[in-house]
């Protein structure tokens, strides 16, 4: 499509960093390498190998660089992202398989490498988590760059040195390049592919440069010079807008700056409707990098630590200690709220590779989690025995995934008071009292919750896995994430007869999956007597505005009709009327 091409268009895809920028685009043609299989004499072999070895010597040396430079510009949190790269360089079993090709086939370093990598990233990219598909793209930054040293070629991209504002477009845009973009001179960028969760969407936020990612084609429609509007809030990019979208662009820029007031000087009130009734708001995180966003987003400390992030980012498991010192470090920067650490939830879509789990053919219904862990006792004694003594900080809690029955629970409190016992006998202090509750993602553990609720001191809903397992549809496939409904009808009232077997033994309830971080439910849940919401924590102010001017009245009354109602569509219409109605400034887009 040229600048001159008459008529607005616009291309959907996935908002991941907020903001409206307008000017000329720079298309980047990813010119992919040509890698050719050449066959070596037998001597050169140790000398291939050496080149080899080169290649990723020089690659870490780079990436060195390019983390130093971001721990300066934005934050040690950032910089963090580029550990995993690192650790890539020394996985050993794809350095292995490299060497191998190379010894058996005779084969140059360059194809031998492309080949174990493509397969490495061919394994990321068909599983089921958003976060670990993501790691793909992260995969083949570093393959780029190792190819790039192996064949003695620049950068694909070099963005230093741009003389005037563009946005930039392109198939793809890499952690690394990424990092190295000019907010002076780029506006903002729009690739085909991406997601949320990809490390170039977290340098995007960092950066504060609007993106959006998924657009599919939009490479290859657009010419460098094109005249585009960038919506990093809605997720679009609109092709010679006419004076009407600019006007009304202009607008949304003002109304999204008076909003963005408003949430910073409710940052630091607390999560409390109009009556009164106080909400537990906290934030769901990976690993202890993440408290500076809990902090700066004002929650109310941690409702999901996912440990197993701990696992997935390294080429050996995380002992004893290791996890201890994450899991102190957490709880002691959010005194005095507390921090509640989920057991290990391997398994399933989330893979260890020094773990070497064998390959299920329903990883969902299969071995993972609770079940996982309790097959692994060495592996949950060590992450018990780091929870318990981080306790003694006096703010952690615990929680067990994908409860299913007593049985489970029973087996998994028998090992942990096995743990203190150990630990009282070591005289290693931790906290008598700690907290243990219990995940409630599959149907059958809110069947049985008020079993459960006899033996627990919380409930955690994980909603995420209770919609899809009660309702049998993946999210991720197209072609039934259409049946994938929160306000269906069942999905309510397994969250209702978890409530009530809660408040029934004077536990509490709270949902820390991606339902409550949406404004548009956080009343529904409210109004069904949820107790703490845990969100991603930029999320976070968002939520505090909708309860902070939420009637419990209102909230009520939407859940009983809710419960009543047999349509997942009006109950997700009567949400959405009510959120706008409580606060229309969260809603004042295009729409």
């Amino acid at each position: 499509m040229s600048a001159q091409t008459k008529g607005e268009k616009v291309f959907t895809g996935i908002a991941v960093s907020s903001g409206v920028c307008r000017g000329k685009v720079l298309v980047l043609h990813q010119t992919r390498h040509v890698i050719t299989q050449r066959a070596l004499p037998a001597a050169e072999i140790p000398n291939e190998i050496k080149r080899f070895e080169q290649s990723l010597l020089r690659t870490r040396q780079q990436i060195a660089e390019i983390q130093r430079r971001v721990a300066e510009t934005m934050s040690s949190s950032e910089a963090d992202i580029f550990d995993a790269h690192l650790l890539m360089l020394e996985d050993h079993v794809l350095i292995d398989e490299v060497l191998k090709i190379i010894r058996d086939q005779s084969a140059n370093a360059e194809f031998a490498f492309h080949s174990a990598s493509e397969k490495y990233v061919a394994v990321l990219e068909a599983v089921e988590d958003e976060y670990l598909r993501e790691r793909a793209a992260d995969l083949r930054d570093l393959s780029a760059r190792v190819l790039d040293n192996l064949l003695d070629v620049r950068d694909q991209f070099d963005l230093r040195h741009l003389t005037e504002p563009c946005i930039l477009v392109g198939h793809d845009l890499s952690p690394s390049v990424t990092a190295q973009l000019d907010k002076n001179f780029v506006l903002g960028f729009a690739t085909d592919i991406g997601g949320k969760t990809s490390h170039t969407a977290i340098m995007a936020r960092s950066l504060d440069i609007p993106a959006v990612v998924g657009l599919k084609t939009v490479s290859e429609e657009l010419t460098s010079g094109d005249y585009v509007l960038l919506d990093g809030y809605s997720g679009t990019v609109t092709v010679n807008p006419t004076d009407r979208t600019l006007f009304a662009y202009g607008q949304l820029e003002k109304n999204k700056a008076t909003l963005e007031e408003k949430l910073h000087e409710i940052l630091w009130q607390p999560a409390v409707t109009l009556c009164g009734q106080a909400i537990h708001l906290s934030a769901n995180i990976e690993d202890q990098h993440d408290i500076d966003s809990v902090i700066q987003h004002g929650a109310e400390g941690v409702g999901l630590f996912r440990t197993e992030f701990l696992f997935l980012n390294h080429t050996d498991s995380p002992g004893e200690e290791e996890q201890f010192q994450a899991y102190r470090t957490v709880a002691a920067a959010l005194k005095p709220h507390h921090v509640i650490i989920r057991t290990l939830d391997l398994g399933g879509d989330k893979f260890a590779s020094q773990l070497q789990l064998a390959q299920e053919m329903n990883p969902f219904l299969g071995w993972r989690a609770i079940r996982f862990c309790l097959a692994q006792p060495e592996l949950f004694r060590a992450q018990l025995r780091a929870i318990l003594r981080a306790s003694t900080e006096g703010n952690v809690k615990m929680m067990y995934p994908m409860i299913s029955g007593l049985d489970e629970w029973n087996q998994a409190t028998a090992m942990l008071e096995k743990c203190k016992a150990e630990l009282r006998a070591e005289k290693i202090p931790f906290d008598e009292n700690l907290e243990v509750g219990a995940m409630i993602e599959i149907p059958s553990a809110a069947l049985i919750a008020d079993s459960l609720a006899k033996r627990v001191k919380f409930f955690s809903i994980g909603s995420n896995d209770l919609i899809q397992y009660t309702l049998a549809a993946d999210r991720t496939n197209e072609k039934v994430s259409h049946l994938y409904e929160p306000t269906h009808p069942a999905i309510l009232q397994l969250i209702k007869m978890t409530v009530d077997a809660a408040k029934k033994h004077k536990i509490w309830t709270g949902v820390c999956g991606e339902i409550g971080g949406d404004p548009v439910l956080v009343p529904l849940l409210i109004g069904l007597g949820i107790d703490e919401l845990s969100c991603a924590p930029a999320v976070i102010p968002e939520v505090k505005y909708m309860i902070r001017r939420i009637k419990m009245d209102e909230a009520r009354a939407l859940a009983e009709f809710a419960l009543q109602s047999e349509s997942p569509t009006e109950i997700l219409a009567r949400c959405l009327a009510l959120a706008r109605a409580t606060a229309p400034s969260l809603f004042n887009d295009l729409g």
